[in-house]
């Protein structure tokens, strides 16, 4: 159950996160965004991961509970999606500060 519950936790936080890397894309600038809070957060998924690593009890029954870990590393990339796009963002807003 307690599994249950951390899928429902790891999916609410990041069903969000498809529309903000689409955001991102169609924005083409990093104003309103913050660096500091994406990596935060693509740490914190980090740990979530190493966590679910080192947990012996988790990795005993890895082979009926990867789903678990699926959820961690499906929006450890899409953080590192947008993490990607404000690098992107960053250097557009720097050429278009030339560019004035």
């Amino acid at each position: 159950m307690s599994e249950i519950l951390e899928i429902i936790m790891i999916v609410s936080f990041g069903a969000s996160w498809p529309m903000n890397v689409i955001k991102s894309y169609r924005a083409r600038t990093t104003k309103g965004k913050s660096l500091a809070f994406l990596c935060l957060i693509f740490f914190g998924y980090i740990a979530g991961i190493a966590g679910k690593l080192c947990n012996t009890a988790y990795m005993a029954e890895f082979a009926s509970k990867w789903y678990v870990l699926f959820f961690y590393v499906l929006n450890l990339v899409m953080v590192g999606c947008d993490l990607a796009l404000y690098y992107r963002n960053y250097l557009l807003d720097k050429k278009a500060a030339k560019g004035e």
